[in-house]
């Protein structure tokens, strides 16, 4: 009896050499960091309809996932090694968007998920380019956005894009220029709403 545990407990310690439940992490997460911020403390009071709701962008396959892509050639796609979002990009630019149009706007931005409340000006579209052109070396982000008018059924459409050169294809370079190209469009985007 004793063997046959024994010999249990040794399978069990060579096999979880052998197995592994995931990939190992990256040794950081990137995120993005809105520019412009609304001070502690402000308080806004808005009337039918002057509310902004941002809606999550819809995002191609190659956005579909935390890691970062570098298209490098027409028809190539590849991954930055080490490289990974902390949260899917469609909701980190959903989020670095919201809180730049509330700054630059003044303007009370909804959570999608307090639509029913009383939507005012929708905000949606795709998120089509969120990464690296290798060829060019830059980090580039193309959001074609949707803008949607209280009690209109017509929709404007804005295609908005930030190209920031990188320095190399490396998890922290890429992140940082990625950062500054969303709040680019970012900005752009709170421009367009008017502010």
């Amino acid at each position: 009896m004793k063997t046959r545990t024994l010999s249990a407990l040794v399978a069990a310690f060579v096999l979880a050499g052998c197995i592994s439940f995931g990939a190992e992490p990256p040794p950081s997460l990137l995120s993005l960091t809105p520019e412009a911020t609304t001070a502690a403390g402000t308080s806004r009071t808005i009337a039918p309809g002057e509310a902004i709701t941002v809606l999550p962008p819809r995002v191609p396959a190659a956005l579909a996932t935390n890691r970062v892509p570098v298209q490098a050639d027409a028809t190539n796609i590849a991954y930055v090694k080490d490289a990974q979002w902390v949260d899917n990009p469609n909701r980190l630019f959903r989020a670095l968007l919201s809180e730049t149009i509330a700054a630059k706007t003044g303007r009370v931005v909804m959570d999608f998920r307090q639509f029913s409340f009383d939507p005012g000006v929708r905000i949606g579209g795709e998120l089509r380019n969120f990464g690296v052109d290798a060829q060019a070396m830059e980090a580039v982000v193309t959001y074609d956005a949707t803008r949607t008018l209280p009690g209109s059924d017509r929709i404007e459409e804005r295609r908005f894009e930030a190209r920031v050169p990188v320095t190399e294809v490396r998890a922290g370079p890429v992140g940082v220029a990625l950062n500054s190209a969303a709040n680019k469009v970012a900005a752009d985007v709170a421009a367009w709403i008017g502010g």
